[in-house]
């Protein structure tokens, strides 16, 4: 009886594969921007329905690149330079203070899990009482990756 219920279950989750598929939209709003959606789209809308076959990049287009207008202020290469070194020391400044915080908090998690007190019988308090030094360290941990990462994409 047993295999039998299984059988029916996995018969009518074949047949209910069908049904699960979705109709994709595509839509081309009034400035020319195409728009992919399975929403029911709107009656004013151009869209058309694509084919199930038809493959959907689901990558977002690149926006067409607008010229600056003439009254743009514009910065000279020197000035730039200046400036993107400004922003390397600034944030190698910030780097460090972070790495040094990483170890104050580091140093802070090492002190409070060499420390056992009385009342703390259970492991889930030890544990509840050591959770925001732990945080402390990833978030400074999160704070470097990105540092780094912001570092590592300056020209």
């Amino acid at each position: 009886m047993n295999i039998l219920k299984k059988i029916l279950v996995f018969g009518f989750g074949l047949l209910a594969i069908p049904l699960a598929r979705a109709d994709v939209f595509k839509c081309v709003d009034e400035d020319g921007h195409v728009t992919y959606t399975n929403a029911k789209p709107s009656p004013k809308a151009k869209c058309t329905t694509l084919s199930r076959d038809q493959r959907v990049s689901t990558v977002p287009g690149r926006a067409a690149s607008t010229p600056s207008p003439a009254s743009f202020p514009k910065v000279d290469g020197d000035t730039q330079k200046a400036r993107d070194n400004d922003r390397r020391k600034i944030l190698e400044q910030e780097l460090a203070a972070e790495q040094k915080s990483l170890e104050q908090a580091k140093k802070e998690l090492a002190e409070q899990e060499a420390i056992r007190t009385g009342d703390e019988r259970n492991y889930q308090r030890v544990l509840d009482r050591l959770q925001p030094y732990k945080d402390r360290v990833a978030l400074h941990e999160r704070n470097i990756e990105a540092l780094k990462k912001e570092i590592g994409n300056l020209r």
